[in-house]
């Protein structure tokens, strides 16, 4: 549905599609990833300490907690 509305050159088929995609995901309670950052982070099993937020894309980088266990 999403590709189909995306396709649509008819502003007003577009919107109605849009509305019916919305409706379907309410109805099925669904919570889709509409954002997804393409960043680099360090996911090493070494490193401890690190909090990734999830509610900014600037992640509060504080590394006073951070430490490399080797």
């Amino acid at each position: 549905m999403v590709d189909r509305q995306s396709m649509e050159a008819d502003p007003a088929k577009r919107k109605k599609l849009a509305w019916e995609i919305d409706h379907k995901l309410q109805e099925d309670f669904a919570r889709p990833v509409i954002y997804h950052l393409r960043a680099a982070t360090c996911w090493q099993p070494e490193v401890k300490g690190l909090t990734m937020m999830t509610n900014s894309q600037y992640n509060g980088w504080r590394f006073e907690d951070v430490w490399l266990d080797r």
